[in-house]
């Protein structure tokens, strides 16, 4: 920059206390909690059948694993979809899409506090829907009401 400056730049920072533990993470009680919402539509899938058969020897030995710091994520589970056009799935095992579930629900409400309101993925009351109509928004915007031509990046970051 001429000048040797960071004039414009406005920097912001966030004093947000996160007001869970670990601890809490890996209660049973969040665990058996997730499982109930995690099971919803899935309980005629094989793998979650298997675990279901031995559910509290699951989630206890998963519990102990996280306690003694001993938890190693398994590997994932690779099959090939159509779903409307072919991709590559990899899929974890249960166990560990249980501790991810489990790890979400209790960091969710302190990340979506401070999540900029254009982010759709994953969060409650948005979805793919409220981000085309987002879009949709910005279009009219940017084209003028679509009387000049605009052009859009599509990417991932």
């Amino acid at each position: 920059m001429a000048g040797g400056g960071l004039r414009g730049i406005i920097i912001l920072t966030m004093k947000i206390q996160l007001s869970h533990s670990f601890e809490d993470i890996i209660s049973i009680d969040n665990l058996l909690l997730v499982w109930q919402e995690f099971i919803k539509g899935k309980k005629n899938k094989k793998d979650v059948q298997i675990f279901l058969f031995y559910l509290m020897d699951n989630i206890l030995s998963l519990c102990r694993d996280l306690e003694n710091h001993t938890y190693q994520h398994g590997g994932y589970q690779c099959f090939k979809i159509s779903d409307p056009k072919p991709r590559i799935i990899h899929k974890a095992s249960v166990r560990d899409r249980l501790l991810h579930h489990a790890v979400y629900r209790i960091l969710y409400p302190f990340f979506d506090k401070i999540f900029i309101s254009d982010s759709f993925s994953g969060r409650n009351n948005k979805g793919t829907h409220k981000a085309i109509n987002r879009f949709r928004k910005f279009t009219y915007i940017v084209s003028k009401n679509n009387t000049k031509t605009c052009w859009i990046l599509k990417c991932d970051i």
